[in-house]
This record gives C-alpha cells, sequence and structure tokens, in this order.
C-alpha cells in the first residue's frame, strides 16, 4: 500500500490503549499489574504495526483525591508520602526498556514526583523507540480539586516528530479549552495525543469524547483519545481523524485493549480536512476579512431596518 501513496505525504500508525485503572498508590501489587498490563498492549501495539502508542491519564496509577487526602473524612492536601514512587519508577523504567525493545514510541500519563514540599505534576511522559524519555507534558488547566489540593500545574505546550508527523500533549480535562488544541494546531501539529481518567461516571465522560470530536474537525487534526477500560462501554478508546469521524476505536467493553488506526494526510476521505479546510481557516484567522469590510455605509450601519 506504501508505494500508492502520493509523494509527500505524511503516514504513520498509531495505537491507543485503555487500560485497568489504579487509584491507590500504596498497592504494591496493584502498581506491579497496573506496569504488566501496559506492556503486554505495548506488545500488542507493536504487532499491529504501530509506531506510536497511547495510554491514558495516570496509566500505571492515578491516585484517588479521598485516599491521598492528610485530611480524615473529607478532600484536602494530599499527602504524597503515601505513594509507593520506588515501585511507579521501577515500571517506567521497564516500560522504556521494552519501549526500545519494540521500536515503538510510548506515551503515557504518570504522576511526575517534584522536590518537596513541591506538589507533583500530572503528566504524559513521552518515550523514544530508544527507550528515552524525550520529553514530558505536564497538566496545565487542572480541576478545581487537582490544583486547590494535589498537582502543581505545568507551564508549557509539548510538541516531537516521529516519522515526519508532529504530535502534541494534552490530559486531564483539558478537551474543555479549545484554545489548547488551536495553539497547537498553530504550531503544525498532525495529532494531539489527549488521555483522560474522564470526569466521573462514564456517562459524563461521553462528553469528553463529543468534545474530542468536535475539535478533530475545526482544527483539521488528529486526536488520540485514550480513557479507562471502565468508561469502555460508553467511551472506548481510539483515533479520532481531522474530519471528526473514529478511524478506529476499541470495542465497547471494560476489558483492557488496544487498537492501531492510521495517521495518513493523502487518504481521500481526508483530503478536504486536511488540504482544503485546515489551510482556509488559518488564512480566515489571519486578517483575511479586513480589507473587505465596509465602512460608514448607512444601510450596513442601520441594524433596526430591511
Amino acid at each position: 500500500m506504501s508505494e500508492q501513496r502520493k509523494p509527500g505525504t505524511k503516514h504513520i500508525r498509531v495505537a491507543v490503549a485503555q487500560t485497568t485503572l489504579v487509584d491507590d498508590p500504596r498497592d504494591v501489587a496493584g502498581l506491579r499489574a497496573a506496569g504488566e498490563q501496559v506492556r503486554t498492549l505495548m506488545w500488542e501495539a507493536a504487532r499491529g504495526g504501530a509506531r506510536l502508542v497511547l495510554f491514558p491519564e495516570g496509566a500505571v496509577c492515578a491516585p484517588n483525591k479521598w485516599i491521598m487526602s492528610s485530611v480524615p473524612d473529607e478532600v484536602g492536601p494530599s499527602d504524597w508520602s503515601r505513594f509507593a514512587w520506588d515501585v511507579l519508577r521501577e515500571e517506567l523504567t521497564a516500560v522504556a526498556a521494552l519501549a526500545a525493545e519494540l521500536r515503538l514510541w510510548t506515551v503515557l500519563g504518570s504522576v511526575h514526583r517534584l522536590t518537596p514540599p513541591n506538589r507533583p505534576h500530572n503528566s504524559l511522559y513521552v518515550i523514544s523507540d530508544r527507550g528515552e524519555v524525550a520529553g514530558r507534558y505536564d497538566e496545565r488547566w487542572l480541576s478545581k480539586t487537582k490544583v486547590s489540593f494535589m498537582y502543581a500545574p505545568g507551564a508549557t505546550t509539548v510538541t516531537f516528530d516521529v516519522d515526519g508527523v508532529r504530535f502534541g500533549c494534552l490530559l486531564g480535562m483539558e478537551v474543555h479549552y479549545p484554545e489548547l488544541f488551536a495553539a497547537y494546531e498553530q504550531q503544525g501539529v498532525d495529532c494531539v495525543l489527549f488521555g483522560t481518567t474522564g470526569p466521573g461516571p462514564s456517562e459524563q465522560t461521553a462528553s469528553f469524547a463529543t468534545e474530542a470530536q468536535g475539535l478533530a474537525a475545526v482544527n483539521g487534526m488528529w486526536v488520540a483519545f485514550a480513557a479507562p477500560a471502565s468508561l469502555g462501554p460508553v467511551t472506548p478508546s481510539g483515533l479520532l481523524g481531522p474530519d471528526g469521524t473514529w478511524s478506529a476505536r476499541c470495542a465497547p467493553s471494560t476489558a483492557a485493549a488496544v487498537v492501531v488506526g492510521e495517521i495518513d494526510d493523502g487518504a481521500a476521505e481526508v483530503e478536504i480536512a486536511v488540504r482544503y479546510a485546515r489551510p482556509w481557516r488559518r488564512v480566515a484567522r489571519g486578517g483575511l476579512y479586513e480589507e473587505h469590510r465596509v465602512v460608514a455605509d448607512p444601510r450596513s450601519d442601520a441594524r433596526s431596518a430591511f
């Protein structure tokens, strides 16, 4: 198939996973099992021909605000001494080693510890196909609970290129902020990697997926959407095309799974979105209309008459 692609087009196979959520950072066995699950799905992604795989927010552990609270029976400042940090590091190190073995870029959500007493970041690690941490995205627009009691917000966008395709990272509830996607569009991003644990009940998480669909279409970008397997029956993880349609999606199930899709900007089904709509919107936002505006025409200024 590759020889039939138009010269100069971009192509890459991307996997998106849904994993079982572990919310107690004291649960060593749970953290070990989560790390093993990530690595099992990495093998599946590699067998499907993926060059990159995205995992959800908190893929090894997404700490529960009640478990972390230092205030009994209330949500309060998190006690990060409760986290088995050494176990987390061991699991992440094993993930990185497998990424190198499989030659698979791996992007997964994790808590990133800072120097005490600073709170950690809620992050996406970008692990290269050489097993190196090539970058880290820290969630910037946090929920009220996260910013009040749990995490330090990040400060910058993160982009990276794989096989000529540019990726950007977002996390948590940042799908609610269209300006974050628009900023990546201005940076020439082809695909936004979005990992989340969702807002709570699965029915609410469906709104996250709907927003992601709209933002993919508005910006003419692919969006990889990774959420926990518990939300799979309503919101399975998958890859959205630049026209806002799902091009690949996990089965609607609570089972951990991975699906492989394609980013191919030479495909006929995305030609309008990528070749025409996205470039035109960029031109339109660049002040195109100013020279065509009518000034001091009484028929234009009168807004209460036919």
